[in-house]
């Protein structure tokens, strides 16, 4: 016996039985059909699909398949390899799971792990309303489908946003106001800082220790421990909290009372305002060679370090930004102008960390240039 998908199995109609499939077309015994989902979007390139189909028949000859545990094999790195091409920056990691539903639960465990992993606890979830994501467990729960909603009565861990665009803007457009409210309401600390990047993000809340008589690291355990709020991170003197469209009002105040709290506590080391400014114009630079070419010239050892205020004319064989936004000033493979050191100067002179270069104060750069 069969038990069929998406089917009561005491009322369901007799399926149709397929003999033959070529192209977009499924045969029964006596009915030529259109298979217009491409049995749910895995038969995309159509049926019996001459250079597929050859390709199938010669891996068969080795193997069908061996498991990725502990194992490894030529196809899928070859695969890796090949999607690795269109992925951005260093998100260059395939997992290969057999379905859309467990692609979407591991993700979701990933994030999770991740967190976790972290020694934070940041279990919401944002999810468009009356979306699908698939049917196993997570991926139901994220989904917003009808057909689930008997499975979960209560939601703790997601929050739905809506899909029509009219409410989208509103929903932003008081995201917007509250974190607005926020920041101003934080203008009084006199030695914490928050940094403004309305350039980029205002969601990224960059909070400065560097005229405190407190550590990064410090301020975010206090947070995490007198407070209960997670920082997303902290990077040389800076701690980052991120907000999104579903924080509330109450916990952007419960942010902005500790923060207050903390800051009529401390001592500053110079006297300092609530909040600076940080230049977000990033200077356009010339592209001598593409990033994969740039990580080839320093595999083969043409690769130098030198200090980065020197660094004008050269071709950069390293990144360099500032976290966040984490929009790059140099990519590898750009010719580092004036203007981009400028920005790195401006940058360390606001105590602030440049993120990407291995060597502080330093930058690798083609040594043949």
């Amino acid at each position: 016996m069969i038990w069929y998908p998406y089917e009561q199995m005491k009322t369901m109609k007799e399926p149709y039985k397929i003999l033959d499939a070529e192209g977009v077309h499924l045969y029964t015994k006596d009915q030529k059909l259109i298979d217009s989902i491409s049995s749910w979007w895995c038969m995309i390139h159509g049926y019996k699909h001459p250079e597929l189909t050859a390709a199938i028949k010669e891996q068969a000859d080795r193997f069908c398949h061996v498991m990725l545990g502990g194992l490894t094999h030529e196809p899928v790195e070859k695969l890796s390899d090949k999607l690795q091409e269109f992925l951005p920056g260093d998100l260059d990691y395939c997992f290969f799971s057999d379905s859309g539903s467990v692609a979407v639960e591991v993700s979701l465990k990933m994030a999770l792990q991740y967190n976790t992993n972290q020694g934070r606890k940041r279990p919401l979830v944002l999810a468009l309303e009356h979306a699908y994501h698939g049917d196993t467990f997570k991926a139901m729960e994220v989904g917003d489908d009808e057909d689930y909603h008997f499975a979960f009565d209560k939601k703790e861990g997601v929050v739905h946003i809506p899909t029509e665009i009219p409410a989208l803007e509103e929903a932003f457009e008081l995201y917007v106001e509250r974190l607005q409210k926020f920041r101003e309401e934080l203008k009084p600390l006199q030695h914490l800082q928050i940094l403004r990047t309305e350039h980029y993000d205002i969601s990224k809340v960059v909070i400065s220790t560097a005229n405190a008589n407190i550590t990064s690291p410090e301020l975010a355990d206090r947070l995490r421990k007198e407070y209960h709020l997670e920082m997303e991170m902290t990077g040389g003197t800076y701690v980052l909290a991120m907000t999104t469209v579903a924080d509330t009002q109450e916990g952007l105040d419960r942010l902005k009372s500790a923060l207050l709290e903390i800051d009529d506590q401390l001592e500053a080391k110079t006297a300092v305002s609530g909040s600076i400014e940080i230049s977000g114009e990033l200077p356009r630079l010339e592209q001598y060679f593409t990033p994969q070419e740039a990580a080839e010239r320093e595999e083969d050892g043409e690769a130098e370090e030198i200090p980065w205020k020197e660094s004008e004319g050269h071709i950069s064989l390293e990144y360099a930004y500032l976290y966040p936004p984490g929009s790059p000033v140099i990519v590898p493979g750009e010719r580092i102008s004036r203007e981009a050191v400028e920005l790195l100067c401006y940058y360390e002179t606001q105590n602030l960390q440049i993120e990407g270069i291995q060597t502080e104060g330093k930058i690798k750069v083609w040594k043949h240039e």
